[in-house]
């Protein structure tokens, strides 16, 4: 008996002895669920991740110039589909999640958490609207999602003067949850965060106003244990159950 138990404890100790680090290159809108998939990972395999939060249109830019990352995890489909077309990535890109824009608005603010954006448009008109934050549309998959709202909404023209980009959705979450913005167009998986919940409130946009935030992950080099094992990870159901907590939703195959 006590053979056996030492047989076992000496495997999951060289197991762990043996395991790595995955750096990890993840769209902003990552940040909360990956700080409890993170330690997650870490009691189930061994390996640890290094995690940098950024917009997938600039970490999408850095891994062309040869930054050092495992792991990309982009907030859409088509950065990472570049990358493995340059052959700068390892096929196949997966689709890990599928998010939800949001109108955010905090507490105090004048403005109504409407996802049908038609308060946003009375009040771009009566005054109450001075600023509408949104991540950069050129890198940041939300930002582009919010314009393609805001053009279906038939705003998109109107409401460039009130317009204060965010580098990242953080940063443009960060805007609107601070009062720094009347309201923000911004990602579920940030709005439903603990941070935020107590002094904001939100709204999902249609569906149907943008293109699918089909969110997609590729490894980007191949020697790496700890990646491969990450990657593998993210599919299994105890991460699943994290995104979704965070409002991502399981994407629709295509």
């Amino acid at each position: 008996m006590f053979k056996a138990i030492g047989c076992t404890l000496l495997l999951l100790w060289t197991g762990f002895a043996q395991a790595g680090t995955a750096t990890v290159a993840a769209a902003a809108t990552l940040r909360y669920a990956l700080d409890e998939i993170a330690p997650q990972f870490r009691q189930s395999t061994g390996h640890t991740v290094k995690v940098a939060y950024g917009s997938s249109g600039n970490f999408y830019s850095q891994i062309k110039q040869g930054a050092p990352f495992d792991v990309f995890l982009s907030a859409d489909m088509a950065f990472p589909q570049k990358l493995v077309a340059e052959k700068l990535a390892r096929p196949p890109v997966h689709a890990y999640a599928e998010g939800r824009l949001v109108l955010l608005v905090p507490n105090k603010s004048p403005l109504k958490a409407d996802g049908s954006l038609q308060d946003l448009a009375a009040a771009l008109k009566d005054g109450r609207l001075s600023k509408l934050a949104i991540a950069n549309p050129s890198v940041a998959p939300y930002g582009m999602r919010a314009r393609e709202a805001l053009m279906h909404a038939g705003l998109w023209e109107s409401i460039q003067p009130c317009l204060v980009v965010g580098e990242n959705i953080s940063q443009a979450t960060q805007f609107a949850s601070s009062g720094a913005a009347q309201a923000g167009l911004v990602a579920l998986s940030l709005a439903v965060s603990p941070q935020l919940v107590s002094h904001t409130r939100f709204e999902r946009v249609p569906r149907q106003w943008h293109q699918p935030l089909r969110q997609g992950m590729v490894l980007i080099q191949a020697a790496n244990p700890a990646a491969q094992a990450f990657y593998d990870y993210l599919k299994t159901a105890p991460a699943q159950a994290v995104l979704k907590k965070y409002g991502y939703d399981e994407p629709v195959a295509q």
